[in-house]
């Protein structure tokens, strides 16, 4: 599977850990940024929208991406999977070593 993610990714199994390096390319989407109008504390309140994901594979190879990147693409898109960071993740000082569970779109 090809990691489209900057770091690593492990994947917690029964069997033990799988873990995919990261290919050293990375798949992306834009952030749009439109300001509401609303002000709280003198501060904007801005609402983010998605543009288009860019550096997935194009012969629909399986492929892990970052949360915000499967967000993105459209319910049902195959073969993308990303990280389920949640209550499952295995977490050592806070950060996440390992998932036992990957999301898909």
């Amino acid at each position: 599977m090809l990691n489209l993610t900057p770091h690593a990714i492990t994947l917690r199994t029964p069997q033990g850990d799988v873990t995919f390096p990261p290919s050293g390319k990375v798949a992306r989407v834009s952030t749009i940024s439109v300001e509401t109008g609303e002000i709280i504390h003198g501060v904007a309140v801005i609402r983010n929208t998605y543009g288009p994901v860019e550096g997935l594979p194009t012969d629909g190879s399986p492929c892990i991406v970052s949360g915000m990147v499967l967000a993105a693409i459209p319910a049902g898109t195959p073969g993308v999977y990303a990280p389920a960071t949640g209550a499952t993740a295995i977490r050592e000082n806070g950060q996440v070593v390992a998932v036992t569970q990957l999301v898909t779109a």
